[in-house]
């Protein structure tokens, strides 16, 4: 059975200076609202800018934020115009890198609500993971032993977290644990990484076990000391960073 046209949404004139900024707020208006889904496309131009009240300028400055945000895309041709977009995790990820890179996080604010985010999310797999899920850890795991490169491991950790987070069975979790590895990856790397590597690739295994047999504070407590670890390298390598 065909799903019914989604209700034509409906703007308000725009009546300020900055007035691009009143448009996007009231195009999320009408995402929140469900008005517009992913797919919809949106009025023409010409019809939006006399719905709104604004010059085709200031529609497309809206049109031009909305689409570099990853609400729309813009499509050429005769079958083109602005089309709502689907949601891309991706974003949160380079958004979160943003608020590093610019200063508003630091490096011990994300390493503290990793340990917090890792508890939950080991308690969670240690009621919800699948053989599955495990049996996949388990074959990371041994997939690193045979890797040689530091990258390729790194990989393989990267990896093995997102399937971590799989295993919850709320995909927001594998949002977060996406951002925080590609954070963290810039200040794993050092010169005792490979040594660090080995100590972890056992911890892997363990806690896999700890996970298939239900030990929920096993697991918890073998999670923690792994990210620990992995925390105080970090730590090192950032502090040598900036004297460098």
């Amino acid at each position: 059975m065909a799903s019914s046209p989604s209700p034509k949404p409906s703007f308000a004139p725009i009546k300020t200076r900055r007035a691009f900024e009143v448009i996007c707020e009231q195009i999320r208006e009408q995402l929140a609202a469900g008005t517009l889904k992913a797919g919809d496309k949106l009025p023409a131009e010409r019809e939006l800018a006399v719905e709104f009240q604004v010059s085709r300028s200031a529609l497309r400055e809206a049109l031009r934020s909305l689409e570099v945000a990853g609400i729309i895309r813009n499509v050429k041709g005769a079958k083109g115009g602005a089309f709502v977009q689907t949601a891309e995790p991706d974003r949160i990820v380079q958004a979160m890198q943003d608020y590093v890179h610019l200063g508003d996080i630091s490096l011990g604010e994300l390493t503290e609500a990793r340990l917090a985010l890792q508890d939950i999310i080991v308690r969670l797999a240690c009621a919800r993971a699948t053989e599955t899920d495990l049996a996949e850890l388990e074959a990371i795991a041994e997939r690193t032993k045979r890797e040689t490169s530091v990258e390729a491991r790194y990989a393989c950790a990267v990896e093995y977290y997102a399937v971590l987070a799989r295993a919850t069975k709320n995909r927001i979790f594998g949002i977060f644990v996406d951002s925080l590895s590609a954070i963290l990856h810039e200040f794993v790397r050092g010169p005792d990484y490979e040594t660090l590597q080995q100590s972890l690739i056992e911890s892997r295994f363990k806690l896999v076990r700890h996970l298939r047999a239900k030990n929920e504070e096993a697991a918890v407590a073998e999670m923690r000391k792994h990210l620990e670890r992995v925390h105080r390298h970090v730590r090192k390598n950032s502090k040598a960073a900036a004297k460098g």
